[in-house]
């Protein structure tokens, strides 16, 4: 899966599905031994667990790179390869 930001301890990863039913356009955030689901729009927690402080860093992330989000998702569903992303500072 590949890894497409990474901030304050935060893995932002994002699958390829193709050849499956795609679901609601979203990527993985990983923290220590917590992950979550974040829909890219609107930008919130849809499944998993992540400490607060850390949902909120990743939802200001997703909020700042929304079209770039969307982008990797369509280039990923497509079977091109996606690109990095700034990380939060």
């Amino acid at each position: 899966m590949p890894e497409l930001s990474r901030f304050f301890g935060i893995i932002i990863r994002m699958f390829m599905e193709a050849g499956e039913p795609h679901h609601t356009p979203h990527f993985h955030a990983y923290f220590q031994s917590d992950v979550a689901v974040f829909s890219i729009e609107p930008v919130e927690m849809i499944a998993g667990t992540l400490p607060r402080k850390q949902i909120r860093l990743v939802e200001a992330w997703g909020e700042l790179h929304t079209d770039e989000l969307k982008t990797c998702w369509e280039l990923l569903q497509s079977g091109h390869a996606a690109f990095k992303i700034d990380p939060l500072q």
